[in-house]
């Protein structure tokens, strides 16, 4: 048997979108206090309205926006079920703004805005700066010359003070060395070299328990054995190309469970014998635009 549990994006009971908006630090089904908390943003004007990334071609302006909403208030109560949610409102002008993800990257009470590398998304800096500094976080920006496109390209390992940081497509390796001179991290690189997978979050994926699930092909040979170095045979999760392109890496991983838009029979199975529960809920219309699960969430808890 396979543990998975779908969800149905048009269901009425949870993402039907003329049901009361989400509010802030929402949390269900869990008599427990939740240990995680993420940052999302309503797609109210989410579309395609440009392309900086292959899954962007032939879908400009195609977007079904009902859809998108159902699909995207699906995520937040599935999400809200195990962790607490945090909004910030979706602004005119940048459709993107609803990947989170991209925002910058979160270290305690630290924030490092993201730095885009197309002006298209330039414009959601402020916003997000805005967000973090009205809460307290001592926020600072990246270099104009240095493109660094946040948690999209920088993910931390479970278990230790490492952090996975991809260039070769939006951020560049000099953002190596500003992250750790503002946050001290361990700071290891890897180079894509696919562009479907153009940010480290489409094809890598840290999981509790120090294991990591991950696309090989998407990076050069350096990158893959860097990776094997790092983890431990049996905490390494390599997963096929059906399972890549339907962006199983970038899930949402709260303790035991795991976040993704779909996936295959072998990929639930898998990520149960290593004790993780696997919940699918349709994303299709941000795969549009080159996003998933994870794109649309920003982990605010990183220790």
């Amino acid at each position: 048997m396979t543990a998975v549990t779908p969800v149905q994006a048009g269901a009425q009971s949870k993402s039907d979108p003329r049901r009361s908006s989400p509010r802030e630090s929402v949390t269900r089904g869990r008599g427990d206090s939740p240990r995680h908390v993420f940052l999302m943003c309503p797609p109210e004007y989410f579309t395609v309205a440009y392309i900086i990334n292959p899954w962007m071609h032939g879908n400009l302006r195609r977007i079904d926006n009902v859809v998108a909403k159902q699909q995207w208030r699906a995520l937040y109560d599935v999400i809200t079920d195990h962790a607490v949610v945090r909004l910030v409102m979706a602004q005119p002008g940048s459709p993107d703004m609803v990947f989170t993800a991209n925002a910058g990257l979160v270290k305690g009470n630290k924030f490092i805005v993201s730095r885009f590398r197309y002006p298209e998304r330039q414009y959601e800096e402020p916003y997000f700066a805005d967000w973090f500094m009205d809460r307290g976080f001592e926020v600072s920006l990246m270099p104009r010359d240095v493109p660094f496109e946040g948690a999209g390209d920088a993910l931390f390992h479970r278990g230790d003070g490492t952090l996975w940081m991809a260039h070769g497509h939006r951020s560049i390796s000099a953002a190596r060395e500003v992250i750790d001179q503002r946050l001290g991290a361990d700071v290891v690189t890897l180079k894509l070299v696919d562009d479907r997978f153009y940010h480290l979050d489409t094809c890598f994926c840290p999981l509790e328990g120090g294991y990591v699930m991950y696309y090989p092909a998407a990076f050069d040979e350096r990158s893959r054995e860097m990776i094997e170095r790092r983890v431990a045979a049996e905490r390494r999760i390599a997963i096929g190309e059906e399972d890549a392109l339907a962006f199983a890496c970038n899930a949402v991983n709260i303790d035991d469970i795991v976040i993704v838009n779909r996936a295959t029979d072998g990929f639930v199975e898998t990520l149960a014998a290593r004790g993780f529960r696997v919940l699918q809920t349709p994303l299709t219309e941000f795969m549009k635009a080159g996003g998933s699960a994870k794109c649309l969430t920003l982990r605010l808890d990183e220790p």
